[in-house]
């Protein structure tokens, strides 16, 4: 049961130990000269890195309600990545290490509402690892995943937030 419990962590936050996750420089679709899709893709990006950063720091430290989760996170994606968290920490489970992340914007939604933006990754999870909280040399059986593929929906909020609302780790499907 922890063994699927963290999993289903790790497939939606997909996050990090004591030091961030590697951010990588923001990147947005290469073949826009509309300063309105940039900006949203920019602004997404920025709210993205800033997720993966918060969800690391919450799961070193075991804290479902770590409070720049909010700060970035929107449900439905929030209340599950609280939840993933509690439940680690519950069996007694925690990460460390690091994960890397290489995201691009693959899609803006500027005339949706709210305003969208699909952000697809390639996470390296190698060195970021759910181990016993009692016994931080050993990686909790199940949990051992490298590098696949996520993807994530950005969306602007009536008082311009650009928050991480939905998210899916593709583990079948390595990057």
């Amino acid at each position: 049961m922890l063994a699927a419990s963290v999993l289903a962590a790790a497939a939606l936050v997909g996050c990090a130990s004591e030091q961030s996750a590697t951010l990588p420089p923001l990147r947005v679709p290469a073949a826009t000269d509309d300063p309105a899709t940039a900006e949203a893709a920019e602004a997404a990006l920025a709210a993205y890195n800033g997720y993966l950063a918060a969800a690391e720091k919450a799961e070193h430290a075991a804290d479902p309600h770590h409070p720049e989760l909010k700060k970035y996170l929107a449900d439905p994606l929030l209340a599950q990545v609280r939840l993933s968290i509690r439940d680690a920490k519950e069996h007694g489970a925690m990460r460390i290490g690091s994960l890397i992340s290489e995201p691009t914007v693959t899609e803006v939604n500027l005339d949706s509402v709210p305003v969208t933006v699909v952000i697809q990754d390639c996470l390296d999870a190698t060195n970021y690892r759910m181990v016993y909280a009692d016994d931080t040399d050993t990686v909790v059986p199940g949990t051992e995943v490298s590098r696949y593929l996520a993807t994530a929906t950005a969306t602007r909020y009536d008082d311009g937030r650009w928050l991480i609302s939905g998210g899916f780790s593709h583990r079948d499907q390595p990057c």
